[in-house]
């Protein structure tokens, strides 16, 4: 996790929600330390900042690259995003892996107390708790899947899907971004671990009791409202405006990944002014995709692809006064996105597949109320179960995105408003803070679920129903 120096664009709203809930009730903010070194010490760097002490990690480097680049982000983010033929699965990454979670579980566990409550955070360190409870600790641990939960025929094809899942059980709450995703885990744990199922997502695996849930992920809206409200009028939205000349902005903002269907996207603004010649030199479309992972092949071929793609468009429609497609690889802080944001007509989000997508709920968030623009969202992202006033897209059907593109900038001021504050009634009642409060309330077992009950334990298996003969 990030460090307590880090802010603008490195530290987001999950980062300031955590920060704010531990400043709130004191704590411990546990992670790497961004640092490797040959025979690193075993003891974590700790000191304190207000309520909250920080204890960060160093990583041999071979074990850092098998744990992060190995079979964290080659192995699960592809498998988790339905990519299986990017999916590379070795055994010396899983074994590094491991031994990643096993060294934070050695580290952090002296600086526990026995009722300190854990809370867990994306597929980097699903084996965390398995390996603090070997350790001993037998207080509440929680995990957060920030990610897509597979369905199990596409986790099946994970060599060490059965393992993941046992250490999933020895947590107390696990908790997953949408119901598709709890439906996933759920009939895995049915079907293929034989586990069973009780009312509210209470799950039992051999001899583990624990619960599985939904906890959408939120903005922290008032944050954002503001900062749009701010940038109204500032010299960063002038610029913009000025160099729109009147045209319509249609803005996408993703992380340069194979995950958010870039390619998809482009292609489909490309048959827009294709299909529909009266849109050209009446939108522009903006494409923020700052690099992430740039050694990695994949995400270099990827790059070339759609600097190729935006070169192929702009070379064929572009006027001496007009670029249909600005791209830019390159990061914006909060009140820089907030402006262009407010300024867009369309917010193009099209993932391929996405465990929420926070830049839907950040568009929504930063529009004008008496002008608001119009979120124009994949099917496949989290935030669809939530955002229903969005023109839903499926990115596989670029025909069908240029169509949709072209339906949301003909769309009338009252039906763009009314789209807009179903939207904002969810991103302003699921926020960053009622996620992370609700999660650690649960987990805590002051409410829901686990009032009055205690930690997963050992259960024995419920017996098998017998049924007499006819």
């Amino acid at each position: 996790m990030a460090s307590p120096k880090e802010r603008g664009a490195k530290a987001g709203g999950l980062a300031v929600a955590l920060r704010e809930a531990l400043n709130k009730r004191g704590g411990l903010w546990f992670g790497w330390s961004g640092e490797t070194q040959v025979d690193p010490p075993s003891e974590p760097k700790v000191f304190r900042s207000g309520k909250v002490t920080y204890a960060l990690q160093t990583l041999d480097p071979e074990d850092q690259r098998a744990h992060y680049a190995g079979y964290a982000n080659g192995t699960l983010w592809p498998l988790c995003h339905y990519r299986l033929g990017l999916l590379n699965f070795r055994r010396t990454d899983w074994e590094g892996y491991r031994r990643v979670n096993a060294t934070f579980a050695r580290a952090l566990m002296p600086l526990l107390k026995p009722d300190d409550i854990v809370w867990v955070h994306d597929y980097h360190f699903i084996p965390l708790a398995s390996e603090l409870r070997a350790l001993g600790f037998e207080g509440r641990i929680g995990y957060f899947h920030h990610i897509p939960f597979p369905t199990p025929e596409v986790f099946l094809t994970l060599p060490s899907h059965a393992a993941l899942v046992r250490d999933l059980s020895r947590y107390d709450l696990v908790g997953l971004q949408t119901e598709h995703d709890v439906r996933a885990l759920l009939t895995y744990v049915s079907s293929e671990a034989r586990g069973w199922i009780a009312p509210g997502g209470v799950v039992g695996l051999r001899d583990r009791r624990f619960r599985i849930a939904t906890y959408p992920i939120g903005i922290d809206a008032d944050a954002f409202v503001h900062d749009a409200e701010a940038a109204a009028g500032s010299e960063e939205e002038e610029r913009l405006k000025a160099s729109l000349a009147g045209r319509a902005l249609a803005v996408g903002v993703d992380r340069l990944d194979y995950s958010k269907g870039l390619p998809n996207k482009f292609a489909a603004f490309g048959e827009l002014l294709k299909s529909h010649p009266e849109r050209r030199s009446t939108v522009t479309m903006m494409q923020v995709a700052p690099l992430s992972r740039s050694e990695v092949t994949e995400y270099q071929a990827l790059r070339r692809e759609l600097e190729e793609l935006a070169g192929a468009i702009n070379g064929e429609y572009a006027e001496f006064d007009w670029v249909p497609l600005r791209y830019l690889n390159r990061p914006f802080q909060r009140a820089t996105l907030a402006a262009i944001y407010r300024t867009a007509r369309l917010g193009v989000v099209t993932p391929l597949r996405d465990g929420m997508n926070l830049v839907a709920k950040e568009y929504v968030a930063a529009q004008n109320p008496e002008d608001p623009g119009v979120l124009v969202l994949s099917r496949f992202a989290g935030a669809a179960d939530e955002l229903s006033g969005s023109v839903i897209v499926n990115p596989y059907d670029v025909e069908g995105m240029a169509d949709a593109l072209n339906s949301a900038l003909s769309m009338t001021l009252g039906e763009r408003k009314d789209r807009w504050r179903a939207n904002m009634e969810k991103v302003t009642r699921n926020t960053i803070h009622r996620w992370c409060e609700t999660f650690i309330t649960d987990l805590s077992g002051v409410d829901g679920y686990g009032a009055g009950v205690e930690p997963a334990r050992s259960l024995p298996a419920p017996k098998k129903a017998t049924r007499g003969r006819n």
